[in-house]
């Protein structure tokens, strides 16, 4: 009762050789959908592979891992016939077939293989190298899924937007053709899922004011998810009448139809470019997974009703009906693959597997490529032309927001793969006018106004960088990042890791964000919680103190993605942004002079910053806090003699730990000012390396209280402040 697969399996074979095979339709004959006899034949024997795949890996449990299976979607490989290789997928976990299907599409491919080292998790998988059974290849133009909750549609839609985007843009050096065509297939259980309805809404969004769109959302309908059925009619019910997306429905179980419906789907993205609800019906067979045991809550009568409209049966009795293939036939194929999988199993399940720690992380970091490198700086006179009625400006000292804009101006004339996204950018200028006047300089398909979801808006950038972009979205406020972390932590910062470098997504994420924002404040305003983004291996998170190094640390942030393609994140103090005055009113200290990257310094990753050469005390810190301790040294040095060095750490994360321990050598006394949470804070870890390094040095650290920021001056009492700082300073050197 318990062992559907070996039920599925015998009943395909018992009524194939009874003769006992569904009745066939004959509404539809193979070239009427644009197919032939050898076609069909092509079809069944993909999804037979499929099958028999999903079977081993149920009766060979310890030797392969991960099993969920595709058995009842095995129609997705029509969607692979019916799309081209250039045509990038983003797939569900339960499209075995399709990639079976699209790699018969490469000379000297090895599909079983390659397919069943994945399922083994062996180091020889092409994909991932051994560290998860993945549906994906650079060969066939998938990038790897490791869970498809619909956390991969939002960059699917950025990805088809980067077709028509980077053919208005001119570029060449693109990943896909101008007509290609995302596929993104999904489960109805997933659809429900905020990710999958900001997507398909973001889809209609662009569509409905006739931008470019060509993608097709594949829902892959078997009526449950793992155990909760799917209302009757609700996905046709929400999609067959959305404005700005086209509706096909079609039967999964049988590759007539199946391909009728891909077909239609695929030619009208390619060639209206409009976005496609493909709504393909389907069967779950074997249950949710290998663990799952569908009788708990499913009656047996009820599964048995479900195998008998198993998809091989279905096509198997088209072919036969059609004269194609005598049932004799269609056994032999299916006996044969079983053997030749197993055959191969045999080989594969001895083959070596990942055994340390460093062989698992190699491609949490991007292996480099020598040929990666940043393009040369514009000519003067390009310049001279886009600065032109900015020369009043430039030549002033000006505070970190026209830093920040006009590096980014210069960023966008030097890399012309780069382009901005996100909520108010462009028009706008963004909440606080850091990006005013790039719209005119330009224009709209280098600066993207988007709609109001931050998943969009990551996912804009996420899927551009599979399309050679390097993307620099925005995100209006730090609080604002939590609504897409998932986007960063379980998209973009995987997909090296997943796909053993050969897949990456360089992108610069600027994030306005810390405390100490007066006059609009209050919790989302003013959030000071980077636990969020300093967790995620292989994410760089940076952290400017001054414009002078928001400006030079934005360049090497933008170099390190474009080059070493790297995620990066870079966290604009908004309290900072207009701030000229650094000790007393009008001293204009925190102002300076932007300098052209061709005469600027840039601050490379790992560098620390060091203010001043006092030898009293250290004092570490970042962004407003490192503001705050400028201001508390100066104090600290006229009213108790106290003279201080100041450390800008600039770099949250990796956490430059070198340049801190070659920073704080020889002082007696290192203050840590940490204006973040106290809990899972950057000064814990910085206190823990002084610990396991052995300084011998007296320490202490002040940080921001446990505490959601209120508005107004209530902010005060949970932030630190520069009277906490001297006071910690006095106390840590002895001086009462």
């Amino acid at each position: 009762m318990f062992d559907r697969a070996s039920a599925i399996d015998e009943a395909f074979k018992a009524r194939l050789r009874s003769g006992d095979l569904p009745a066939i339709s004959t509404q539809f004959t193979p070239e009427m959908v644009g197919l032939n006899s050898l076609d069909l034949v092509d079809l069944l024997e993909t999804q037979i592979m499929s099958r028999h795949l999903d079977i081993m890996a149920r009766r060979s449990k310890g030797k392969t891992f991960y099993s969920l299976g595709s058995s009842g979607h095995e129609g997705l490989a029509t969607i692979a016939k019916a799309s081209r290789l250039t045509d990038m997928a983003f797939l569900h976990y339960r499209d075995g077939s399709f990639l079976l299907q699209r790699k018969k599409m490469v000379t000297g491919a090895t599909p079983l293989y390659d397919m069943i080292l994945s399922f083994a998790a062996a180091k020889e998988d092409p994909i991932s190298g051994g560290r998860h059974k993945v549906l994906g290849g650079v060969d066939v133009n998938i990038p790897p899924q490791t869970s498809t909750i619909a956390s991969h549609l939002p960059k699917a839609v950025g990805a088809a937007h980067s077709i028509a985007q980077a053919r208005k843009l001119g570029l060449k050096n693109t990943v896909m053709p101008d007509d290609a065509v995302i596929l993104c297939s999904f489960g109805d259980a997933s659809l429900n899922h905020s990710t999958a309805q900001g997507a398909l809404n973001a889809a209609a969004w662009a569509s409905y004011q006739n931008s470019p769109m060509p993608i097709v959302f594949i829902c892959e309908d078997n009526d449950i998810g793992i155990s909760t059925k799917t209302p009757k009619g609700w996905v046709e019910a929400n999609y067959a009448n959305r404005a700005g997306l086209e509706y096909i429905a079609c039967d999964g179980t049988n590759n007539l139809t199946a391909y009728q419906g891909a077909s239609e789907a695929i030619n009208i993205a390619r060639h209206r470019r409009k976005p496609v609800f493909l709504h393909m019906k389907t069967v779950r067979l074997m249950g949710h997974a290998g663990a799952d045991i569908e009788t708990v809550y499913t009656d047996i009568k009820t599964l048995e009703a479900n195998e008998a409209k198993d998809p091989l049966l279905q096509n198997a009795a088209t072919l036969v009906a059609l004269g194609i293939l005598t049932a004799d036939d269609i056994l032999k194929i299916y006996n044969d693959i079983e053997a030749k999988i197993s055959r191969i199993a045999t080989q594969v399940f001895t083959r070596a597997k990942l055994t340390s720690a460093e062989d698992v992380m190699a491609p949490i970091i991007p292996k480099k490529f020598s040929h990666l490198t940043s393009p040369n700086l514009p000519s003067q006179a390009l310049r001279d032309k886009t600065f032109k009625r900015d020369a009043r400006m430039l030549a002033k000292p000006m505070p970190m927001a026209r830093h920040i804009g006009t590096a980014l101006a210069d960023i966008m004339l030097q890399y012309e793969n780069t382009f901005m996204c996100g909520e108010d950018v462009a028009r706008k200028g963004g909440v606080y006018g850091v990006t005013r006047g790039l719209l005119d300089k330009f224009g709209p398909a280098r600066m993207v106004d988007t709609l109001l979801d931050e998943q969009s808006v990551l996912g804009l950038a996420i899927g551009a960088a599979h399309n050679g972009f390097v993307p620099i979205p925005e995100i209006q406020f730090l609080a604002y990042f939590h609504n897409a972390a998932d986007q960063i932590r379980g998209e973009a910062a995987t997909l090296s890791f997943f796909s053993n470098s050969q897949y990456t997504n360089p992108m610069v994420v600027r994030i306005a964000g810390l405390g100490y924002q007066k006059g609009f404040g209050g919790h989302f305003h003013n959030d000071n919680a980077l636990a969020a983004l300093r967790d995620i291996p292989g994410v760089i998170l940076a952290c400017p103190s001054s414009g002078d190094e928001a400006r030079r640390i934005l360049r090497e942030c933008v170099r390190l993605a474009h080059e070493e393609r790297r995620v990066v994140i870079f966290l604009e103090p908004i309290a900072m942004y207009q701030t000229a005055d650094l000790h007393e009113d009008g001293d204009e200290l925190c102002l300076s002079k932007y300098i052209p990257p061709v005469d600027d310094k840039i601050v490379r990753l790992g560098e620390v910053g060091v203010l001043g050469k006092g030898k009293d005390i250290c004092i570490l810190s970042y962004g407003n806090g490192h503001f705050l301790s400028c201001q508390a040294a100066k104090i600290l040095e006229d009213e108790n003699g106290i003279q201080s060095t100041i450390i800008d750490i600039r770099w949250l994360q990796p956490l430059p730990e070198q340049g801190i321990l070659e920073a704080v050598k020889g002082f007696k006394h290192i203050l840590v000012v940490d204006e973040c949470r106290k809990t899972a804070s950057l000064s814990e870890q910085i206190l823990t390396l002084f610990t396991e390094k052995n300084i011998k040095a007296k320490t202490a650290r002040i940080c921001a209280e446990d505490s959601f920021i209120p508005l107004g001056a209530a902010a005060n009492t949970v932030l630190v402040s520069r009277e906490q700082i001297i006071e910690a300073a006095k106390n840590l050197v002895g001086v009462v």
